[in-house]
C-alpha cells in the first residue's frame, strides 16, 4: 500500500540565504573601500575672525578684479583680457606698491580663470593675492 499513497508534497520556497550572503559582502565591501577614499581639492587657510575692524589706509587702493560668471574679466569698471591683467597689475603696482590684488569671483566662475589671473598677477611682482567669492 505504501506505493499507492499519496505524497504529501510542500508548496517549492526560494531560498534566500545566498541572496541576503552576497547582499551583506557587497556592503561589508562598500563601506571598506569608502572609508579610504580621499577626496582631492584645495585647502583654504581662512584667517581668523576678529570684531576689529581692519587697519585704516586709505592711500594703499588694492587692485580688484572681478569675474563674472562666464569667465569675463573686469577691472575699475572695464572689461579687459586676460592677457592684459599682467600689463594692468604692473601699471596698479608702479602707482602703489603696497597694492594687493583681490579677485572677486563668481561662484559659477570657472577656477581655471581664477588661476591664469592670479598667476598673471604674481608675474607682475604681487605675491598676496586673495579670492572673494560673490555669494
Amino acid at each position: 500500500m505504501a506505493l499507492g499513497r499519496r505524497r504529501l508534497t510542500e508548496d517549492p520556497q526560494i531560498d534566500l540565504t545566498p541572496m541576503l550572503d552576497v547582499v551583506f559582502i557587497m556592503l561589508i565591501f562598500f563601506i571598506v573601500t569608502a572609508s579610504f577614499i580621499k577626496e582631492s581639492g584645495i585647502e583654504v587657510n581662512r584667517p581668523p575672525i576678529s570684531d576689529e575692524p581692519p587697519p585704516d589706509d586709505k592711500k594703499i587702493q588694492n587692485i580688484i578684479f572681478q569675474i563674472t560668471e562666464t569667465n569675463d574679466v573686469w577691472l575699475e569698471g572695464r572689461l579687459i583680457d586676460i592677457r592684459s591683467v599682467r600689463a594692468n597689475v604692473e601699471r596698479a603696482h608702479a602707482e602703489n606698491p603696497r597694492a594687493k590684488v583681490i579677485i572677486e569671483a563668481h561662484p559659477r566662475s570657472k577656477t581655471e580663470t581664477f588661476i591664469l589671473v592670479s598667476d598673471q598677477a604674481r608675474e607682475a611682482g604681487v605675491y598676496d593675492v586673495a579670492l572673494a567669492s560673490k555669494g
